[in-house]
């Protein structure tokens, strides 16, 4: 299965922070998690047009020394078998590249690294590292799931390449002490970022009734669970 792009933010100061960026965003995705706002991303990828590489790279190249990088996000770009040779093609135009991803594929997460290829990762943790709540935050249910997302978690923390992991925050779904599992897990993490969960167009249409958290108790949630990583981050708030 080769990258398709189906969507194309040509400016974003949102999505890479400090950064100038255009983001990417590929269909299909291994999870179903049912806050989940790219649905049709997801669902049905074929309503949305094709965007080819070369009106991406031509964007790049014309404004070189505006656009600091390129966001490649999702669905899940690791599904891809051509993601390398993908990668690869934007970064002759001279950007850096932010991955985004649930982690379910640390094998792929490490053979681009390896490569040398992407400059920054965002690993999504989706809920406490436990089976059932990651069933129902990835809306999926996989026994090895919880390895291969503390796999990718540990390859991260153990390199070089700079980092953060991210969680949305659904108040049905995560409370003030499933945040604390998570940022004690992650302890030393360079960056913990909490996004606040917007009821828009999710999968699960049920998920659009949920008022998210105000912005007061997310930044406290932030605060609460500051002393694991090394810096904790609110966003959407």
């Amino acid at each position: 299965m080769k990258v398709v792009i189906k969507g194309f933010i040509q400016t974003s100061m949102l999505d890479w922070d400090g950064m100038i960026v255009s983001t990417l965003y590929v269909p299909g995705c291994n999870f179903r998690c049912p806050f989940c706002q790219n649905s049709g991303l997801i669902l049905t990828p074929d309503k949305y047009e094709t965007i080819p590489l070369k009106q991406v790279t031509d964007y790049l190249i014309k404004n070189k020394g505006w656009i600091d990088g390129v966001c490649l996000t999702g669905g899940e770009p690791c599904m891809y078998e051509d993601l390398a040779d993908f990668i690869g093609e934007i970064r002759k135009t001279g950007v850096k590249i932010k991955f985004d991803t649930n982690g379910a594929f640390p094998g792929v997460l490490k053979g681009l690294m390896d490569k040398n290829i992407i400059d920054y990762i965002a690993i999504d943790i989706k809920a406490p590292l436990e089976e059932e709540p990651y069933k129902k935050s990835a809306g999926i249910e996989n026994k090895l799931l919880i390895d291969r997302v503390k796999e990718s978690i540990k390859i991260v923390m153990k390199s070089k390449i700079d980092y953060e992991f991210r969680t949305t925050v659904v108040p049905t779904l995560h409370s003030r002490e499933d945040i604390e599992k998570i940022a004690r897990y992650i302890k030393g993490a360079k960056k913990y970022a909490l996004q606040n969960f917007k009821p828009q167009e999710t999968l699960d249409p049920e998920f659009m009734k949920i008022k998210p958290y105000n912005p007061e108790e997310l930044k406290a949630i932030c605060a609460y669970v500051s002393k694991y990583p090394k810096k904790c981050v609110t966003r959407g708030v």
